[in-house]
């Protein structure tokens, strides 16, 4: 952990940036491995009648390894490397503030389907984060996917998913 003091003077700790930035490229660096590995399974060759099926996943595989390599160098040997800290705990809670319900709402997704799951969504985020009204955020939130399942399931005719539990069976789509 590092410490550094910000423009009002209050100091800031936190996980360096550079050490982050080294994180992020040994995962594309893994990512890009696997592409490359995978792809020679494949035939990453040149075949009788053309490219093999791995051919042009290899290359990219091989651009992603080079990538995440120069990152990875940059980041813990580079001449300008990055010693401030990436995040500090107010920034991290406001993350954290949308991922943490971003998370649930993929999950309620799989019980509850696209429509409940996102007029719930809506409003708790409305609610919440926008500080509006129960009654209004509730209203929107209804409002926003009856016109999207009306779009969908009755103009375009195009299903959506409605979760395991499938609330909105009632209605007949």
């Amino acid at each position: 952990m590092e410490h550094e003091e910000n423009s009002e003077g209050a100091v800031r700790a936190g996980v360096p940036t550079y050490l982050v930035e080294a994180v992020a490229a040994a995962i594309l660096l893994v990512i890009g491995l696997t592409v490359v590995f995978e792809s020679r399974k494949l035939g990453a060759g040149w075949t009788t009648d053309g490219p093999g099926a791995g051919y042009f996943p290899f290359y990219i595989g091989v651009i992603i390894v080079i990538s995440g390599a120069g990152i990875l160098y940059q980041a813990l040997l580079g001449k300008n490397r990055k010693t401030e800290a990436f995040v500090d705990a107010v920034q991290f809670r406001r993350v954290l503030s949308v991922l943490l319900p971003a998370t649930g709402y993929v999950l309620a997704i799989t019980f509850l389907g696209l429509y409940v799951a996102s007029a719930i969504y809506i409003a708790l985020f409305m609610v919440v984060l926008g500080k509006y009204s129960c009654m209004k955020s509730v209203l929107i939130g209804v409002a926003v996917n009856a016109l999207f399942f009306c779009m969908f399931e009755v103009w375009f005719k195009v299903p959506l998913y409605k979760g395991s539990l499938d609330p909105l069976r009632f209605l007949g789509y």
